[in-house]
């Protein structure tokens, strides 16, 4: 086969232009034989970086991968992608997506690349390169670098993120100084690695395996363990041989693939942001999915793996327990994935690959038939408040449902007054003020949140009750927001509003005051307030130029908000879409002299 690295190192058609190409890449020691012997050459997208303390290990496994694409007949080249971590980067880690998605593609398409290793972690990394590969469409392969090690406080699991939530009340109600806030945070992050909760890192490394995008069993492997090398070596071999076969992202993430991951997030009990991310990866290969799919195809499927936010394990259990491969076993073995003869990077179909899969802990990854939670997928609801919006029911708690949504005359439904904050800071600064005079019967609403709004969309929905609440006992409220929030929280908001305030979104209209309605069963949110009284507000917003949102902050910052489509189209930059398959479609991009 002819390979695009050819075009650049042996073409000898153009002479000058692979002098040119190749007599730079000698100047480190690789030999002009290696260049052009036909061998494939693969990339390493390399997100590994002290800015980036969750993927840093894929600075050393990246070594174990070069070692497996040698030993499979390829040449290895490393490269640097825009870093991104969640828990360092502002405003927001969700910013960044874009920005190392679009120089993914860059690198991707204008180097001598014939395939491609994606190395995934931390939250906005896994769909950043996902989409990039997508884009692309030259062969890909993903390689987690896995959760860290199980945390433990005082003889209770610690998980990241999902412990910080808790303590934070504890924080608030005085139960909790601020050194020991601080104690119990690093008590969650023990080695290296991602999240070791369920929360957006362990959810799109999963989904990436769902996905069929990476080994059996790679998502859930801790990052220290041996298992984690082996398994680099191993996706550096397999690259090789799908560069010979020509397998490519469009070959593997198809409609199907898709449908399947749905299933698979409400079976993990996985993050609010998939559905943002895997609507961006699917827009990129012009697949359609939209939020009605995550609740028509995911919804109903019932919660198996024990896992915090929603359930009291860790990263490491849920590996131990069988990870991904246990989850497919039980889905499988009910009926209940949607695809099982989807293809994955093997070139083999789920069905097969998974053949040999069994849960080893049903403590852990519960049977199909005994599950956490019956119904455990997401809920898109709709309404004057926005056009959708997702409510997480995996983590709603017995509390908060014998609260707001056990009325034996108007079941799944609350109303209450809204509170509304204008953005995070608003909030921290309001929430115990006395004179809002917030109660067990208030809904919390924040808005300028949004991919616009803040910019990039930030965590800041779950958002906890003030602390005289707090005391009585009220340890959530519901919340209604234009926002994310991270995975590793427990609180069942309604988010990811859209269209955001900033885009003229009904959230932009709600004032402090007004009565809500949320009505599960009909998959309704709704401000009670006439419509004309509605049309004047936006009227008036309107004439004062829209929605406010702070100034921009950098140059990207400006670029992004001009071109940025709303959460429930995949936050994904609207220009973007139209470049499909472009190795096939775009041909080699022309030489540089």
């Amino acid at each position: 086969m002819t390979l695009r690295s050819q075009a650049w190192f042996d073409n000898a058609d153009a002479p000058g232009m692979s002098a040119l190409y190749l007599e730079r890449y000698l100047n480190y020691g690789i030999t002009r034989a290696e260049l052009q012997s036909g061998k494939p050459i693969i990339g390493i997208a390399q997100t590994g970086s002290d800015l980036s303390p969750c993927n840093r290990h894929h600075i050393e496994l990246a070594k174990r991968v070069r070692e497996g694409i040698v030993s499979a007949g390829g040449i290895c080249f490393e490269f640097p992608v825009h870093p991104i971590q969640e828990t360092g980067k502002r405003p927001t880690a969700s910013l960044d997506r874009n920005l190392a998605y679009l120089g993914l593609v860059e690198t991707l398409y204008g180097y001598p690349i014939d395939g491609v290793v994606l190395t995934i972690g931390c939250d906005k990394t896994t769909p950043a390169l996902l989409m990039a590969a997508a884009t692309v469409n030259i062969p890909a392969i993903a390689l987690s670098v896995g959760p860290m090690l199980n945390g433990w406080y005082k003889g209770a699991r610690a998980g990241s993120g999902t412990v910080i939530w808790q303590a934070r009340q504890k924080l608030a109600t005085g139960e909790m100084d601020y050194d020991e806030f601080m104690d119990v945070a690093a008590s969650s992050a023990p080695s290296v690695g991602f999240c070791n909760t369920m929360g957006t890192a362990t959810t799109m490394n999963s989904l990436a395996e769902a996905l069929g995008m990476q080994l059996p069993g790679a998502a859930a492997i801790p990052a220290p363990y041996r298992e984690r090398g082996q398994i680099s070596y191993e996706t550096g071999r397999r690259i090789v041989d799908m560069v010979r076969e020509d397998l490519k992202p469009s070959d593997i993430m198809t409609r199907a693939a898709f449908e399947n991951a749905i299933v698979v997030n409400s079976a993990i009990g996985g993050s609010t942001n998939a559905p943002i991310h895997l609507t961006a990866i699917a827009r990129h290969l012009d697949v359609p999915l939209d939020n009605d799919d995550w609740q028509a195809l995911g919804h109903q499927i019932p919660l198996l793996v024990d896992c915090q936010p929603a359930g009291r394990f860790l990263g490491e259990d849920f590996h131990r327990a069988g990870g991904v491969p246990g989850v497919f076993a039980e889905l499988i073995g009910a009926g209940a994935l949607p695809h099982p003869e989807a293809i994955t990077v093997t070139g083999r179909p789920v069905a097969e690959v998974y053949a040999g899969a069994r849960v080893e802990n049903p403590e852990v990854i519960r049977p199909f038939g005994t599950p956490l939670k019956p119904a455990a997928g997401f809920i898109n609801l709709k309404g004057n408040l926005f056009d959708s919006a997702i409510m997480k029911t995996s983590v709603i708690s017995e509390d908060f449902r014998a609260r707001y949504l056990s009325d034996p005359d108007d079941p799944d439904a609350f109303e209450g007054r809204a509170i509304v904050f204008e953005g995070p800071e608003d909030y921290h600064h309001r929430i115990d003020d006395p004179a809002l005079a917030i109660d067990a019967s208030c809904i919390l609403v924040i808005r300028g949140a949004g991919p616009i709004g803040y910019p990039g969309g930030a965590e800041v929905v779950n958002m906890q009750p003030p602390a005289a609440l707090l005391k009585q006992g009220i340890e959530a409220l519901p919340c209604i927001g234009d926002g994310r929030q991270s995975g590793t929280s427990g609180s069942p908001s309604i988010l990811n509003a859209a269209p955001e305030a900033a885009a003229m979104g009904g959230l932009a209209l709600v004032q402090t005051g007004d009565r809500l309605r949320i009505d599960l069963r009909e998959g309704t949110a709704n401000i009670l307030v006439p419509d004309a009284e509605l049309a004047a507000r936006r009227a008036a917003l309107e004439a004062k130029g829209g929605f406010p949102y702070p100034d921009h902050q950098t140059p990207w910052q400006e670029i992004q908000r001009s071109i940025v489509d709303q959460f429930d189209e995949g936050m994904v930059l609207k220009p973007a879409v139209k470049y499909q398959r472009i190795a096939q479609t775009k041909g080699l991009p022309r030489d540089s002299h």
